[in-house]
């Protein structure tokens, strides 16, 4: 199959249309940030810098970390930029730019989220590392592609629905992180659980201004899920689509997130610089 001009977007460079970068620039262990000066907090603790590019959002810096080669990339906020991300991460590396045609080899990457979220259970202190098991998608994108869903993420996606009591016309889907990767991230400093994925920031994560919302008990109930070994752990507004889609086209992924607001207890971390290079050299150092 020969992708038309349409189809895989390329700018005058014949780079990828959003993120502005070829191959040679983007190693196969990618850091994803949603805040854009966060790649500047990772590319200071690289030893070597071979690569610095920004396009719009999208601020991109390869390097190496004790000896491993390692892209810090921002993708912006929400699952609509990690829609755009993972197809263009996979397409750099999987599909030849200059034949419009896959590669013969394929290539898997390792994905890692690295951003902030709301903590669910008033037990869970600020400032935590939260570690998805799985992501529990509140927004629609996976449902826009064939995506197998296993009988496990299936049925654990209905449990969840039918304990938390949505509206109707909201379709949710469960998608689980890399195994291998939960496993390395993993530690005694990290709490771990199934993470939220919202389609925004205030309704959809239960918060309420000015403009009510529909699902005012949202956060109660999601707080007191459990089936089994599962739980819910926090509010963040990427993983359902980062997990969903790289996994579908083979890659690995995982999100680890600082917990910066306690939202049963109402509490709030201000000024987390310190604790969120803490959090980026963990993951580094785990890797």
């Amino acid at each position: 199959m020969q992708y038309p001009p349409t189809e895989l977007v390329l700018d005058a460079n014949g780079n990828v249309y959003h993120l502005g970068l070829s191959k040679e620039n983007v190693a196969d262990t990618i850091l994803l940030v949603g805040d854009q000066d966060r790649v500047d907090l990772i590319a200071s603790l690289f030893d070597t810098l071979e690569h610095a590019s920004q396009h719009r959002e999208f601020v991109c810096k390869t390097g190496t970390y004790n000896g491993k080669r390692i892209t810090a990339l921002s993708t912006g906020i929400g699952t609509d930029n990690i829609d755009i991300t993972i197809n263009e991460l996979d397409a750099i590396h999987n599909i030849n730019s200059k034949e419009r045609k896959d590669n013969a080899k394929f290539k898997s990457l390792n994905l890692i989220r690295i951003g902030t979220c709301g903590i669910l259970h008033p037990q869970i202190p600020l400032l935590s590392y939260i570690l998805s098991s799985h992501a529990y998608g509140l927004d629609n994108v996976a449902h826009f592609y064939n995506i197998d869903f296993s009988s496990e993420e299936i049925e654990l996606n209905t449990i969840i629905s039918n304990h938390i009591g949505l509206p109707n016309e909201i379709n949710t889907y469960v998608s689980e992180g890399d195994s291998e990767l939960f496993k390395k991230l993993s530690s005694e400093r990290t709490e771990s659980g199934i993470t939220i994925t919202s389609s925004g920031f205030y309704g959809p994560q239960g918060r309420q201004l000015r403009l009510k919302n529909r699902t005012q008990k949202l956060n109660n109930n999601l707080s007191s899920f459990q089936h089994e070994s599962h739980r819910i752990t926090n509010f963040e507004m990427e993983s359902s689509a980062l997990f969903s889609l790289g996994k579908a086209l083979g890659h690995r992924c995982a999100t680890i997130c600082l917990g910066i607001a306690n939202r049963p207890n109402k509490e709030f971390a201000s000024g987390f610089d310190k604790d969120m290079v803490g959090l980026i050299k963990y993951v580094l150092d785990r890797l």
